[in-house]
């Protein structure tokens, strides 16, 4: 499988990535935990079927020290014993924003509430921002049939 540009070395792709990775970075440099950041991004690759997304990720979290246990059951997070009550909060959320055009209305307000208990307003933003981005993310690939497998930890930087 090959995908249908190069846009990760197309001049413009280039640009428009320098400034998702921009805000990336400052979400990602919140409190939000970064096990908790890793785990949404990739509960939401999964729904929207990006496996270049669903990759990097796992990689990256297992050599930030996750658990191969963990990594596997987070499709299943709701029925798996091994997430806190902070992460479940977090994957719900994910869901229901990933899921938005689905969820009549996006996030509830029961799932917002049951986050914001866990979770400060800078930690709460740094979510929102993480879940739009892999959502922008997600799309750039599945729309571009990027091939999934091959990437490093580290990768980009």
């Amino acid at each position: 499988m090959d995908a249908r540009l190069d846009y990760f070395g197309n001049a413009l792709g280039a640009k428009v990535l320098k400034h998702i990775n921009s805000a990336t970075k400052v979400a990602s440099d919140s409190t939000l935990p970064h096990a908790t950041q890793e785990l949404v991004k990739i509960r939401a690759s999964q729904i929207n079927g990006c496996g270049f997304c669903t990759d990097m990720h796992t990689k990256d979290a297992a050599q930030a020290g996750e658990t191969q246990q963990r990594l596997n059951l987070v499709a299943a997070w709701r029925e798996a014993t091994v997430f806190t009550d902070a992460e479940r909060a977090a994957l719900e959320v994910a869901e229901q924003a990933t899921r938005i055009a689905d969820a009549a209305g996006g996030v509830t307000d029961e799932a917002w509430a049951n986050a914001a208990k866990y979770y400060d307003e800078d930690q709460l933003v740094a979510l929102i921002s993480l879940l739009a981005i892999i959502n922008a993310y997600n799309r750039i690939n599945v729309l571009n049939q990027q091939p999934a497998g091959s990437y490093q930890p580290g990768q980009f930087g």
